[in-house]
Formats: C-alpha cells, structure tokens, sequence
C-alpha cells in the first residue's frame, strides 16, 4: 500500500521551511514595508522591485483552467529540471534508496539521482522501445523509492503502453513519475486525469516544447497536494520571478496560437518521414509521439558532421543504448525540413553516387 510518509526523507519530514516576507503576508496592502527591498522602483519601464509571489496563485490558477487540474495539484519550477532534481532531494536518502530508470532516455534523470546520491537501477527499454514490465518490477526492492518514465520517450518518441503503466502505478508501493514534456504531440491523452486514482503519481510537463518557451524556463509537477506541499517545502523561496510570470500569464491568454504551431508541428513530423524515406542513407525512422524523428543512418556520425558544415546541427545519439547510427532530428519550420532534405540528398549523391531530386512527397 502506499504511503507517502514511508517515502519522504526523515530529515525533510522535519525540515521547517524557510518562511518569506511574502510567505508570512496574505490580503491587500499598498505600502510594503516587510521584505526590504527598494521602495523607489527599479530602473526599467515596469517595476521589478518586489519580490515575486512565491507560490504563484495567479499564474496557476491560469494553468489550472487550461490543464483541468486543481490549483493545489501544481507545483511550478524553474525549468521541469527543478521539478525533477526536488523530487531526488525529497524522496531518495543518499546512499541508500534507489531509482529505477529506463535507458535510453532522457539525461537528467541519472544526473540528479547521482547528485543525490542516489543507487540508480537501470531496466534498458526492449529492443522495440517498449518497457520491459516484468523487468521493472523484478527491479524493484524495499529501497525503491521511484520509478522514472518519459513518455514520450526522448529519444526514442514513443509513448509507453498505458497499461503497462498503469501495473507499475498500482503494484509499486513507492513513486511513479512520468515526463510528458512531449505530451502535446502525442496521438493518446496524457496521465492528468489519473492524478485522483494514483496517489503516487508525479507528472512532469514543461513550457518549452509546444509553447516555445524554452528561455523562460518554467516547468510543472502535477500531484496529489500532498506530494506538491513537499515540493513546495524544499523549493527556493521565490524560484520563478515576475517578469517570467507575468510574460507567462501573456502567452497563457494565446492558446490558440500554440495549437495552431503543435498541428503544423505534427503535419511537419509525417512530411519529414515521408521525405526521408526513399533515401538510400536511411535504414530506420523509428515510430514518434514527439516533435522530433529518430533515424537510423548509415554512418550516422559522418553524416552529423556533414549537416553541421551546412550550418544544420540536429542531435547525434550513437552513443546511447539501442540508438546506434541515429539521429534525433526536432521538426523545424517547412522550408527547414525542406532544406534539411536537400542537404541529405547532397550528402547522399555525394557519398554514395544516387542521383536524387528534391520533391514534396505530401503532394505526391
């Protein structure tokens, strides 16, 4: 059964927060004599000299009316990175309790458990990118404190089975958190409206993606408001500032806008794989859920090298576990993707001698 008190570190279980001026503060007040800052303003058009709302209230109270999620469910960080590196702190004794993550996937994850200290357990995804369940859950042991899924997956771009998922969540006595910071491109609905049922259950989504907010570093947890008060103890004082919340809340009010760029985006991803197809230097474009493509290419690095003498830079993954000769290529703009194209079919006529020409296999 789960218990989140078993989980959290005793040290964090008796930690007393830190507790700001604003913190301390609730109500309507015009003269703020409390948190010592500068009462003459600050040099630029809008006055920056107060501190932030340390639990931005306002800003998700936004991001609950578009996700359908509760304002207590929320925890909002600097960049999903924070988001991800608090749940290591909170829940992991150094040394001592152990991670359960899926290679190949997303970087991070082992960064922030072997800062913590953290024991890492590794369960490779099988060779078709699925998890291996029955891996998982022999993996686990009474030090397993979390167990972390990216779906979809980077850079793999599939979205894991749910019901797969769904066994982890309900036979797992410990932490499931799952990173859908590609959840916008994906043909199937995210966990959100399981965040009730699953009381373990963390959520990772991001501003960077989809919304092309990837300088302004905001990331979100969703879970229960028990996992989120936790969070919210170990967090920095005021670690997401004004102005990134109020440029956030002005973006917030043009949805429309970020839709119509994830249906381009995803009209872009099926182009690409039908353009890349009929070239002879690609042996595989693995199946996405994500805004951008994994390719199996023959001599995938030289091919990298040569795109980015063409001024094109895309992501070399041949060094992960089951990515050998691949390429993570992000959906750009269409006369990106066309260009891009063109350049694969230089390199190609160039390597291997076809004599290709540059059509629009979408108008075929």
């Amino acid at each position: 059964m789960f218990n989140l008190q078993r989980l959290i570190r005793p040290n964090i279980q008796e930690l007393i927060p830190y507790s700001s001026a604003r913190d301390e503060f609730s109500g309507n007040a015009y003269i703020f004599l409390d948190a010592n800052e500068n009462a003459w303003g600050s040099p630029l058009d809008k006055s920056y000299n107060r501190y932030p709302d340390p639990l931005q209230h306002q800003l998700k109270a936004r991001i609950a009316e578009l996700k359908q999620v509760p304002p207590e469910h929320i925890f909002l960080g600097n960049g999903s990175d924070e988001c991800i590196d608090l749940t290591f702190r909170a829940f992991c004794e150094p040394g001592q309790d152990e991670v359960i993550i899926c290679p190949p996937t997303y970087g991070m994850y082992e960064v922030c458990a072997r800062i913590q200290g953290a024991i890492i357990r590794k369960v490779p995804l099988l060779p078709d990118f699925a998890l291996d369940l029955s891996g998982i859950l022999e993996a686990i042991t009474p030090h397993t404190k979390l167990i972390i899924l990216c779906s979809p997956n980077n850079p793999t771009g599939n979205c894991f089975s749910r019901e797969a998922i769904y066994t982890l969540l309900r036979r797992f006595e410990g932490i499931v958190a799952i990173d859908e910071a590609y959840i916008d491109f994906a043909s199937q609905p995210g966990f959100l409206p399981e965040l009730d049922q699953f009381p373990n259950l963390i959520l990772w989504q991001t501003f960077s993606k989809a919304w092309g907010l990837a300088g302004l570093r905001v990331g979100m947890a969703f879970a229960s408001p028990a996992i989120i008060q936790v969070l919210n103890k170990i967090k920095y004082p005021y670690n997401i500032s004004q102005l990134t919340q109020d440029t956030l809340l002005q973006a917030l009010a043009r949805a429309d806008q970020v839709q119509h760029w994830k249906e381009i985006t995803i009209q872009q991803r099926t182009w690409l794989r039908q353009a890349l197809q009929p070239l002879q230097i690609v042996e595989k474009i693995y199946p996405s859920e994500a805004n951008f493509l994994l390719v199996k290419m023959k001599q995938a690095r030289k091919i990298y090298e040569y795109l980015l003498q063409q001024g094109t830079v895309v992501r070399d993954r041949s060094q992960v576990i089951l990515c050998e000769d691949s390429l993570r290529i992000t959906i750009g703009r269409p006369e990106e993707n066309k260009m891009l194209i063109a350049q694969l079919k230089a390199y190609e006529q160039q390597a291997l001698g076809s004599q290709v020409s540059i059509h629009d296999p979408l108008k075929d």
